[in-house]
């Protein structure tokens, strides 16, 4: 009878994924500008952007400025593809987060990227998630969906098509 080999610890595994996610995520200095984190549960991610006064664009509403809403959107919806194209490598174990050495992978360049303002972002935390309808290897559209206080009541929606980069350099 041959035996299994012990599976790891949950804490390896959690902590792999995170580390993979933080290098992932400080990669881009734009991200830390806005104030964006990410929640992982399991290979499920959830953009937040926590409100700042910096981010709103209308103080008579108040409302939160386009601009922001659009960069929350393509991040949220970049950071999602990255971390689809790196699951399945990092799982395997041919990514090591850990490995400073290592080097990592490009991000995706944006195609196209179309945002629908469905109604004004309050001056309070936004949230987003986004779907990867398709990832090739030269191209991939994705849909990112954000609200507010309620998950069913979006503010803004977006849907970019992007260039996937070579996976072999």
């Amino acid at each position: 009878m041959t035996l299994r080999p012990k599976p790891e610890p949950v804490q390896v595994v959690k902590g792999r994924r995170d580390a993979m996610l933080r290098r992932l995520v400080d990669g881009v200095p734009y991200i830390g500008f806005l104030g964006i984190e990410f929640d992982r549960r399991g290979d499920e991610l959830t953009a937040v952007m926590p409100f700042a006064e910096g981010l709103i664009g209308n103080p008579l509403l108040p409302a939160l400025h386009g601009g922001a809403i659009a960069a929350f959107l393509e991040v949220t919806a970049i950071i999602e593809l990255s971390w689809s194209m790196l699951w399945e490598e990092m799982e395997a174990g041919r990514i090591d987060p850990t490995a400073g050495d290592q080097p990592f992978p490009r991000l995706p360049k944006t195609i196209d990227f179309t945002v629908d303002y469905l109604r004004s972002g309050l001056p309070r935390d936004s949230y987003a998630r986004a779907r990867v309808n398709r990832s090739g290897r030269r191209y991939a559209s994705v849909h990112v969906e954000a609200w507010q206080d309620n998950r069913s009541r979006l503010f803004a929606q977006a849907t970019g098509h992007f260039l996937m980069p070579d996976r072999d350099g």
